[in-house]
């Protein structure tokens, strides 16, 4: 029976939701606030861990790094507004798994909780495996450890990005794949894997933002019984099970500087030493990374090794926003919509044409997955064939109007409403990094408190 961790301040929510899932044949425990979440998980058994993103002690990405270390495979499913999707995409980074958005619709949320710990057993089954077992995929393929859709949108930009892949596939250069969170980073590195002449041998997907920082050496490069404590029994690392195959390392900057060196080596010397080992381990690893950041920011503030960032830039795929590409964002729903009747068991057909204007037009923060989202909620709310504009949520629909009340008026100039529209992005995001910490913003904005009320009331900033 699955465990589910349910963290949330609202008591009645965590009452309704206990019943709720333990009716569909889930052990639950429930915690107010982060910091009991945390004792929960160090104490007991968790499969999956369904956590607001707002609580009084933690913001979610706070409360999702500390659950990483804690427990690195457990599936954690954040709970949102819909005004914060964004900032529930940003999770992404550091191992969140899916998120659901408020109001929570059950048939929705179960899917999602499904869906979840499902994506989670490749990774607990191959945490799990004995060595020889491991070893065994080496010689075998690992598809049935990811996913492997991917689709070809129609834009120009992405035709450009397929012909790139299908170019750059056969080679063995390494690989950097840029783009925001949600842009299909992944899909694109499986899609290079499937076209390489390695195809028939493991892909293996490493979030190095998820990884905590002490086990990261341990998860890469493998480890020796008793090299350190913790350490039981000999651990294969990733690079060793992806032998002969391509290994995706997924905001490959946010490893620390010691395993960065040991990365540069693995690319030059092809070989691997264990933590604790006395002796190298030969490897014939193909590697691709991504960042949702610019690289080369980060070498320039030094944050990442130059000498190792051109090691991986021998060849670089550049993945737009959707906002940006426009022409893909029905490709893209066309082939949601077909995922959600299945998960969903019905049989929704189409968008109307509102729907589609709708969806055509709005910004998407969140990008591929935030569409994956909304239009698994919109076929969720569906009864007919058809996709309705009053199945999406109202801050699709009334896109416009928000802007209307974040910009001046039209009249003050077009200079005028862009940078209203910069400053009110600028309160927002630095109001997300200090955890919506009023007074901290107001420093670091350097104005004070009263002018800030006033600006998130100008500006619409609903906290």
């Amino acid at each position: 029976m699955p465990v589910i961790l349910v963290i949330d301040d609202d008591k009645d929510i965590c009452l309704t939701l206990s019943k709720f899932l333990i009716k569909y044949g889930y052990s639950v425990e429930v915690a107010y606030k982060g910091e009991d979440g945390l004792r929960i998980i160090r104490n007991n058994h968790v499969d999956l861990v369904l956590c607001d993103y707002r609580l009084p002690d933690y913001t979610g990405v706070e409360l999702l790094q500390k659950i990483k270390i804690l427990s690195p495979l457990v599936a954690v499913v954040i709970i949102t507004g819909y005004s914060d999707v964004r900032t529930a995409v940003e999770t992404f980074k550091y191992g969140a798994s899916d998120y659901v958005t408020k109001p929570l619709f059950p048939d929705e949320l179960l899917v999602t909780i499904k869906e979840a710990l499902e994506k989670n057993k490749a990774k607990i089954l191959l945490a799990s495996l004995p060595e020889e077992a491991k070893l065994k995929t080496k010689n075998g393929n690992t598809e049935a450890l990811s996913t492997s859709d991917f689709i070809v949108g129609k834009s120009t930009q992405s035709q450009m990005v397929q012909r790139h892949i299908e170019l750059i596939a056969p080679s063995d250069m390494s690989v950097i794949i840029e783009g925001d969170t949600g842009t299909g980073k992944e899909f694109a590195a499986q899609s290079i894997h499937k076209f390489s002449k390695r195809s028939h041998r493991p892909f293996i997907a490493i979030d190095c933002g998820a990884l905590p920082k002490e086990l990261a050496g341990s998860e890469l490069f493998g480890h020796v019984k008793g090299s350190f404590t913790g350490a039981i029994n000999d651990k294969l690392g990733s690079f060793e099970i992806a032998d002969g195959g391509t290994i995706f390392l997924d905001e490959v900057g946010n490893l620390t500087y010691e395993n960065q060196v040991k990365l540069l080596r693995v690319i030059q010397e092809r070989k691997i030493k264990r933590i604790g080992a006395t002796k190298d381990t030969p490897i014939d690893v193909r590697i691709i990374a991504a960042t949702n950041e610019d690289f080369a920011k980060g070498v320039k503030e030094g944050r990442f090794r130059e000498d190792l960032f051109h090691r991986l830039n021998e060849f670089k795929i550049q993945l737009l926003p959707l906002r940006e590409r426009k022409d893909d964002i029905m490709v893209f729903a066309d082939y949601f919509l077909k995922k959600a009747n299945l998960s969903l068991g019905k049989n929704v057909l189409s968008f109307t044409a509102e729907v589609v204007s709708y969806l055509r037009n709005y910004y998407w923060h969140g990008n591929l997955r935030e569409l994956a989202n909304v239009v698994k909620r919109s076929v969720l709310l569906t009864t007919g064939d058809q996709v309705l504009a009053e199945s999406l949520p109202q801050e699709i629909v009334h896109a416009d109007k928000l802007a209307e009340g974040i910009l001046p008026d039209e009249s003050k100039g077009v200079l005028k409403s862009i940078a209203g529209l910069a400053e009110r992005n600028a309160i927002v995001e630095v109001l997300e990094k200090v955890a919506f910490n009023k007074s901290k913003a107001a420093e670091l904005l350097n104005i004070d408190r009263k002018t800030l009320y006033n600006k998130l009331k100008i500006y619409n900033i609903d906290l």
